[in-house]
């Protein structure tokens, strides 16, 4: 009986550990996604396309990834690129209901973004993900497809 116990202690302590994003992986958002086009702009409708080329994974363990660029290597740089690259990994918290996720940057190409927490909306239709800022201001839209 004293094994049984042990067991179910050692169960619900790895249980309570786990990450909640692990204990949700049914989100749309987990697998790798390829981008297949990026507009930015100072809003909404204002937008213009850029030919960058990417991809975005999302972990069953609740960690982000991104790699993006933008083929002129001469490109300015912006807060979130360097030579026309962006790269940054980080943990995700997901929420499904409100369509939106906050990625904390652990590890970024662009130093300043370490530590930030960038809120993104979403929407998943079949195999396309479309991801928005959470403030307009940052004005961008970027689309992907599931791998």
């Amino acid at each position: 009986m004293k094994t049984y116990l042990k067991f179910a202690v050692a169960a619900l302590a790895l249980g309570a550990c786990a990450p909640a994003f692990a204990q949700s992986a049914k989100s749309p958002l987990v697998g790798v996604w390829r981008m297949t086009s990026l507009q930015v702009g100072s809003g909404p409708g204002n937008l213009q396309a850029i030919p960058y080329s990417g991809q975005i994974v999302f972990s069953e363990a609740g960690t982000m990834s991104v790699q993006a660029m933008n083929p002129d290597a001469n490109a300015a740089p912006t807060p979130y690129t360097v030579n026309g690259y962006e790269a940054f990994y980080g943990t995700v918290a997901i929420d499904d209901a409100k369509k939106t996720f906050v990625v904390t940057v652990q590890s970024s190409l662009v130093r300043n973004l370490i530590g930030q927490k960038m809120e993104r909306v979403f929407e998943v239709s079949g195999n396309q993900l479309v991801l928005t800022p959470a403030n307009p201001a940052e004005g961008f839209r970027v689309t992907y497809e599931r791998q």
